[in-house]
């Protein structure tokens, strides 16, 4: 029965038959049949049929829930059975929200000295993907916004405190301050981050708290997009201080502190809520615990005056 619950969370992933017996290694009459070989088992409809996939009806949603719990608990068994004849190796896939990419060193560097046989398939999404993923099992462990927006049905592990800073050109605006203020950084014409990255939210939400209207008139998904734009001159952007060390660069950028106030949020891991995690999940997890002992709880953004 494993193996056909197992074909449920392709079908909702793919949202498509063809697609779905193909992602599974398996004809689409073979995926029809096994979808049927479960509603006849359950005596219930599971998917709404039609000339194209349309959905899962009501019961085939409970259905797809109990698959999603059983196959990551299963996972997490053969993985430990695995580790009583050999050393922890496989697989670990990392989504990262794009901000909190500088951090990831920080994370498989020490895990790789623990388990020098495991290897790292790492993606840039943005929170909404990474929450998605994980309910898709696509992802095993999610890095991103802990304190901003919910977390459903998942739980976080703080890790450390994002704080930010204005990104200009080293003779642009501002050019002899050593901090600025969210209400000037407001004023400049600035590049940042496209709206359906959480970062753009919190950004944005930010600035008018402090009276700004930002006009942002080049925005990305990527940072190396905004980098470009701050070095031709013309434009300034709002970055994660860890950014800094990778795009501060002397006579080239400058990063300026962001003040009045001095708001923070956390960045942690997001993990499905259950009890059981794979062995390479719960090691993983241990060592980012280790790698940041500055690690805060979970909260509201910090804000405070600077004199």
């Amino acid at each position: 029965m494993l193996k056909k619950l197992e074909l449920l969370l392709h079908l909702a992933r793919e949202r498509h038959f063809s697609k779905a017996a193909e992602a599974a290694g398996i004809t689409q009459p073979s995926l029809s049949g096994a979808i049927k070989s479960l509603e006849m088992q359950f005596g219930v409809v599971i998917v709404e049929r039609g000339s194209r996939f349309r959905g899962f009806t009501p019961h085939g949603e409970r259905i797809l829930k109990w698959a999603r719990q059983l196959t990551a608990d299963a996972r997490a068994m053969h993985q430990e059975v695995e580790l009583f004849r050999r050393d922890l190796h496989g697989e670990l896939r990392i989504g990262v929200v794009p901000t909190a990419l500088p951090a990831v060193t920080d994370l498989t560097i020490p895990f790789k000295a623990h388990c020098r046989d495991a290897r790292f398939r790492i993606q840039s999404l943005n929170s909404e993907s990474i929450l998605q993923s994980l309910e898709n099992l696509e992802i095993d462990v999610g890095i991103s916004y802990l304190d901003t927006e919910p977390l459903g049905r998942f739980k976080g592990i703080p890790l450390y405190q994002e704080r930010y800073a204005l990104l200009v050109a080293p003779d642009g605006p501002y050019e002899d301050r050593e901090t600025v203020t969210w209400l000037e950084a407001g004023r400049l014409p600035l590049c940042q981050l496209s709206h359906d990255m959480q970062n753009r939210r919190i950004v944005d939400r930010h600035l008018r708290d402090a009276g700004a209207e930002p006009e942002c008139t080049v925005e990305s998904n990527s940072m190396l997009i905004l980098y470009a734009h701050v070095r031709t001159g013309g434009w300034a952007s709002i970055i994660p201080v860890r950014f800094v060390a990778e795009f501060e660069r002397p006579g080239r950028l400058r990063a300026l502190p962001l003040v009045d106030p001095v708001v923070t949020h956390t960045i942690g891991l997001i993990l499905p809520n259950r009890e059981t995690q794979t062995p390479m999940v719960s090691k993983f997890v241990k060592l980012a615990e280790r790698a940041f002992p500055e690690r805060t709880t979970r909260g509201r953004s910090k804000r405070e005056k600077i004199d």
